[in-house]
């Protein structure tokens, strides 16, 4: 293997994933879509009036990014393994970690970013208060890396099984309970006046556990289905 090798294959892969996502960018945004419709329900469903919806905007923020961020899960891995790209990747003798962390990369700048983008706008939309607001965005850029860190991982195990959306969905979200919690407890502790620090933390050392590991195990759950 030569010197670079690796890292030219992890921006080749990035790279080339990035350009599908453009291609496809109607798909691509359906997390976002899915986020706006489901927010602007709630104030059809419990009226307009601030002091009712403010309460909940951190909450009804974050449950609806988790949920918005299973839509692309399954076609993580499931189009290059049913079109032989992920037999190549793993007979290329490069990293298959790398790759793998290159792919979920690719996940969070094409779906996890827009969404950290436009959840404190949803949130102010619901009548969060501004500092909570701000709060609400350190929770979502903590959060929504490690909801693709952990929603790839299970997409890798799920990749060699037809029809595993309902399955990928049952593994995917009890792992995104703490992310739930911890991210909407910051927004709560910022609303409440509180010390938002704690919340904060506890992703931000989820996301620094999960950033090796994930890989690690996307790429143990690839080659287990490859073979």
């Amino acid at each position: 293997m030569t010197p670079g090798a690796p890292a030219t294959a992890f921006v080749a892969l990035l790279r080339r994933d990035l350009l599908v996502f453009w291609r496809h960018r109607s798909d691509a945004l359906n997390p976002l879509v899915f986020a706006l419709i489901v927010v602007t329900m709630f104030p059809l469903a419990l009226g307009p009036e601030a002091n009712e919806l403010a309460p909940i905007a951190g909450g009804v923020t974050w449950v609806t990014v988790v949920l918005a961020s299973l839509l692309s899960l399954d076609a993580l891995f499931r189009s290059d393994a049913e079109d032989g790209s992920l037999d190549l990747l793993v007979a290329s003798g490069q990293p298959l970690a790398l790759l793998a962390a290159a792919r979920l990369l690719a996940h969070w700048l094409g779906t996890g970013l827009p969404l950290v983008l436009a959840g404190p706008l949803l949130a102010a939309l619901l009548g969060l208060p501004r500092d909570a607001v701000v709060t609400l965005g350190f929770a979502l850029a903590l959060g929504t890396p490690l909801l693709s860190l952990l929603g790839g991982t299970c997409a890798a195990l799920t990749v060699g099984l037809r029809r595993s959306g309902i399955l990928l969905s049952l593994l995917v979200l009890p792992l995104t309970l703490p992310v739930l919690i911890f991210g909407s407890g910051a927004v709560e502790a910022a609303v409440s006046g509180a010390a938002v620090q704690a919340p904060l933390l506890f992703l931000a050392a989820g996301l620094v556990l999960a950033l090796p590991l994930a890989p690690l195990a996307c790429a143990a759950a690839i080659r287990l289905n490859v073979s």
